[in-house]
């Protein structure tokens, strides 16, 4: 495994509800390359504490990257998405949304409230650690990232 362009491992917050999907996430993620500190929130209301420090996250690293699921309780990934947007300190994080949902609604909202890609999760384990490794290989390796 490589660190990242800091010469550190990279910090990634899984912002996601089902943990079947979380453990798919952390066994892909073991498989990648770029050598990683996956962090994970439940749903929206902690992934906005977590990005923004507060309460219980108040020592939570910047992240480099944030898998977001639309589907979750109390705050869903587009409303996530819309605050982080809004708020200067938030807004260069790069977002990958990561979900279920295939409706073009979705894809579009979540591209116009800015999300940097939208993938759907594929049903299968293999096809789920590729599209991880992909994100990984390109969110966190070829492309250049704003300085935190």
């Amino acid at each position: 495994m490589t660190e990242s362009s800091e010469g550190r491992p990279v910090e990634i917050l899984l912002a996601e509800d089902n943990p079947g999907d979380v453990k798919l996430t952390e066994k892909a993620l073991e498989k990648g390359k770029v050598l990683n500190n996956l962090h994970v929130v439940n749903d929206g209301v902690e992934a906005l504490a977590f990005l923004r420090q507060e309460g219980e996250y108040d020592d939570a690293p910047r992240p480099d990257l944030l898998l977001l699921d639309l589907n979750m309780p109390r705050k869903g990934g587009q409303e996530v998405l819309e605050e982080m947007k809004d708020d200067e300190s938030l807004r260069r994080i790069p977002v990958v949304v990561l979900t279920s949902s295939e409706a073009e609604e979705d894809i579009i909202e979540s591209y116009d409230l800015h999300a940097n890609a939208y993938l759907t999760k594929p049903v299968d384990f293999d096809g789920f650690v590729d599209i991880v490794s992909s994100v990984e290989e390109f969110f966190l390796t070829v492309v250049k990232r704003p300085p935190k």
